[in-house]
């Protein structure tokens, strides 16, 4: 069964991160990630990370936030540019500027969180 990211929890967890309501977009998201089968399985998962990663900045946990955001990386690694409709690289691209955000200690990013599309 492919991703449908128009309908459903994919969709809702989609609209709750980009209004930054990351805790609820990781809510929508584990409800269709415990019943997929890989590799979607392990897509979805780095997209939770992600999303836990930046709820825990929300909340000036920058270790939480930094060990989750590492741990979507490695998931996201192997994943070609695109995958299951969703932009993968720009996704990449912008975790890595974080990580390297935060592991610069700056208090106040001017980095935008990662947009996923």
């Amino acid at each position: 069964m492919p991703l449908d990211w128009t309908t459903g929890a994919l969709a809702e967890g989609l609209r709750c991160y980009r209004k930054e309501e990351f805790f609820l977009a990781h809510e929508h998201w584990e409800e269709i990630w415990l019943k997929c089968e890989e590799p979607d399985k392990t897509f979805l998962q780095a997209l939770i990370q992600t999303t836990a990663a930046f709820h825990h900045l929300q909340q000036k946990n920058h270790a939480g936030a930094t060990s989750l955001l590492r741990a979507a990386l490695r998931r996201l690694d192997p994943f070609p540019s695109a995958y299951g409709g969703i932009e993968v690289e720009p996704l990449r691209q912008t975790i890595r500027i974080w990580l390297d955000t935060l592991n610069r200690q700056e208090s106040s990013p001017k980095t935008p969180f990662p947009k996923i599309r």
